[in-house]
């Protein structure tokens, strides 16, 4: 079985963990009616998509 030979120091284990965050969403504007929504999505508030309707509510 494996065993840690050192201790592993503080430094270290904080370098590790430094790609273990979170990152905030990239929210845009819908073009047609202004409701926040994910790129590359089509819009839920309203059914558009790159300036066109997609989805009739």
């Amino acid at each position: 079985m494996a065993v840690p030979k050192r201790r592993t120091s503080k430094k270290v284990k904080r370098q590790r963990r430094t790609h273990d965050k979170l990152s905030a969403l990239n929210l845009i504007k819908c073009s047609n009616c202004g409701e926040a929504t994910l790129p590359h999505r089509v819009c839920k508030a309203c059914g558009h998509y790159d300036g066109k309707e997609v989805v009739n509510n």
